[in-house]
């Protein structure tokens, strides 16, 4: 049996997700429900609710999922194959994966999948059948929901990073140093704490006496990736505006190319994560090369001798 304080944190995952992303009048999951024995969570593997068996949520992170028994409340798959021949009373969630649903099934809520399900004969669904991106309405609000972020991170970003070479101004030469001399070392130690941190993270969730920290990791994610973004951005500009103009310029150049091409949907982002890695890499590298410098002995001058 997981630890309750485990299966709290990811019962609150797939309540972001569904319950909020996904909210109707009847609710995918309930932010107020008390959390029971009777959760079934996996995170890699199979899920399984057995003929005769009842539970309240189930929840499948990745793997494959077979709902004989009943689901008092929500089923929800994020990634896997789902089958149901027995009884879910809320909504069923699956945001990739197969899905099939046999006859004598029966879901009191709505169906919301990525792909075309498989309804058999005699299967009884009391609400809607809906594609998740129709469940989404990503047409209705997605240009305006994305220009507003778009405009909030770009202050943001700006702001950030103009703080950051008003009182770090050694960060300018530091990161022109670190891409003419490792840049090679700067892509890969970016790519390295990228990508590492998050399962680092992830897994600090699954050990209980760290799990403070692994929340703590993934909150303070978002602002390390956009600190990594910010140097990106003054590495880019320092490639168009060469030293020794103005550091603000340059960063004023290189962020004003990476905010345009956020506009691009598909391009926009895909740039952020090699930004982001760039610019982690870089300050990683940076901070590599100065502790690596030899600091120079400074003289002391001898006592003045008193006239005895």
């Amino acid at each position: 049996m997981r630890p309750t304080l485990v299966r709290f944190v990811l019962v609150l995952v797939a309540t972001l997700v569904a319950g909020g992303v996904f909210a109707t009048p009847a609710g995918a999951l309930n932010s107020n429900d008390e959390l029971t024995d009777s959760d079934q969570i996996v995170m890699n593997g199979r899920l399984i609710v057995a003929e005769g068996d009842t539970v309240d949520t189930a929840v499948l992170f990745h793997g494959t999922a077979t709902i004989d028994g009943t689901v008092t409340k929500s089923v929800v798959v994020f990634d896997g194959p789902t089958e149901i021949s027995g009884h879910v009373q809320q909504d069923v969630f699956v945001f990739s994966g197969a899905v099939t649903v046999r006859s004598g099934a029966q879901i009191d809520g709505d169906l919301v999948t990525s792909e075309t399900p498989t309804v058999e004969s005699g299967a009884t669904i009391s609400g809607e059948q809906q594609r998740v991106s129709t469940r989404f309405d990503a047409g209705a609000v997605g240009v305006a929901s994305r220009f507003a972020w778009w405009l909030g991170y770009s202050i943001s970003t700006l702001v950030l990073g103009l703080l950051l070479l008003l009182f770090a101004p050694r960060v300018d030469a530091a990161i022109v140093r670190a891409m003419r001399e490792r840049t090679g070392a700067s892509i890969g130690f970016g790519a390295l704490v990228f990508f590492l941190l998050p399962v680092v993270a992830v897994f600090m969730l699954v050990i209980v006496v760290a799990l403070p920290l692994g929340l703590f990791m993934l909150l303070a994610l978002a602002l390390l990736y956009t600190v990594g973004y910010v140097a990106g951005a003054h590495a880019i500009g320092r490639l168009v505006v060469k030293m020794p103009t103005s550091r603000f310029l340059a960063f004023l150049a290189g962020w004003g190319i990476l905010r345009v091409i956020g506009l691009i949907p598909a391009l926009g982002g895909l740039v952020w994560v090699l930004a982001s890695i760039f610019g982690l890499g870089v300050l990683w590298v940076a901070t590599r090369l100065a502790a690596a410098e030899p600091t120079e002995a400074r003289a002391i001058p001898p006592a003045p001798i008193k006239a005895g």
